[in-house]
């Protein structure tokens, strides 16, 4: 009974609140394990790091039978919830309760009276996905108070690669800015795909390598010369018969390289060719952060094509790139239903002429 209210009153006077993924997952390596913890957001990836954490070491394999609930929001009511939390463990430290799906949960507001005082014996978890909690409603402001709250946010797409460099190195893998660019440009900011591919990667590269395009495109899949990364660095060189190349090999492999993707991306490259016109003159420092680049390694290419497509230029493809993604989307221009690969090969051949 004292070591149970020793740990009341410690989380009456600590609040865990602020901690990020890295800071969770760090006291849990080192065996701290709080009553309750609230992980809720846009980014499955981290919530469910967390959540498998608890459930793979929480316990002793042989304590897990007795003291391991897992529940689905869907399937309970808070009662069943409040229920397998105030169970005492049999024979073991703690009990765990994984509530997962919790944003389906019909009666997730009745947890309130257990989230105010909860079990100091057991390790409750609940995954609450795919969006924010309003941390600022009652309930929230409990969950704030009570629990260790992690808000998984999605990374910014500039932001992944850095990212993938950091995962791979835990996996004792190097690779270069250019690589990492090119796998966070094909898989995006889903973390929980991206990882599924760099693990592929970690059990195939022996430890101690870099990760080169080559490996990227046996293992991931990514061609190492025809890529969307490729293509946007053969228009910003007006290297015609190299993006006509890439071309043909969308265009036998469209469901890899969709339009929408192609687009977006040259949007991108185009938009920070344009910022950069309006940069010359201003130091590396103050042009990386505008143009929201993580090393001086990339400005080479945005500076290739500012020379190659001036200030103007770069306005009629930015138009351009508007049309086709209207086109692509059968809006206002398109009204011939053009494949997709047909109107890549004509939107590419008028940006470079």
């Amino acid at each position: 009974l004292q070591t149970v209210s020793s740990t009341l009153l410690i989380l009456a006077v600590d609040n865990f609140t602020g901690l990020d993924y890295q800071e969770i997952i760090k006291e849990l390596r080192a065996g701290r394990f709080r009553p309750l913890y609230f992980l809720h957001g846009p980014e499955a990836y981290f919530i469910d790091a967390v959540s498998d954490y608890v459930e793979r070491h929480a316990l002793e394999e042989a304590e897990k039978a007795f003291n391991q609930t897992i529940l689905y929001g869907k399937e309970v009511d808070f009662k069943a919830v409040i229920d397998a939390a105030r169970r005492y463990p049999m024979m073991a430290q703690r009990q765990v309760v994984l509530l997962k799906e919790a944003q389906e949960m019909q009666t997730f507001a009745q947890l309130q009276s257990y989230f105010e005082q909860p079990a100091a014996t057991t390790v409750l978890v609940i995954c609450y996905k795919h969006k924010k909690f309003n941390l600022n409603s009652t309930l929230g402001k409990v969950l704030k108070a009570q629990a260790v709250v992690l808000d998984a946010k999605s990374l910014y797409d500039n932001q992944v690669p850095e990212w993938i460099a950091g995962y791979l190195q835990a996996q004792k893998l190097k690779i270069a800015p250019q690589a990492a660019a090119l796998v966070a440009e094909y898989l995006g900011n889903d973390l929980s795909k991206v990882v599924n591919e760099l693990d592929k990667l970690a059990l195939n590269v022996p430890a101690g390598s870099e990760v080169t395009p080559a490996l990227i495109e046996q293992h991931i899949g990514i061609s190492r010369e025809y890529n969307v990364f490729e293509l946007q660095n053969a228009i910003g060189q007006r290297n015609i018969r190299k993006a006509n190349l890439i071309l043909r090999y969308f265009a036998s492999n469209p469901k890899k390289n969709p339009m929408i993707m192609v687009v977006g991306t040259l949007y991108n490259f185009f938009s920070k060719v344009y910022l950069l016109h309006a940069l010359q003159g201003q130091p590396d420092k103050e042009v990386l952060a505008a143009l929201q680049l993580r090393s001086t390694y990339f400005l080479k290419d945005y500076r290739l094509a500012a020379r190659h497509f001036s200030k103007r230029q770069v306005e009629k493809v930015i138009g351009l790139l508007r049309e086709y993604d209207l086109k692509s989307k059968g809006v206002e221009f398109n009204t011939t239903g053009t494949p997709d690969t047909e109107l890549m090969r004509e939107m590419v051949w008028k940006i470079l002429h």
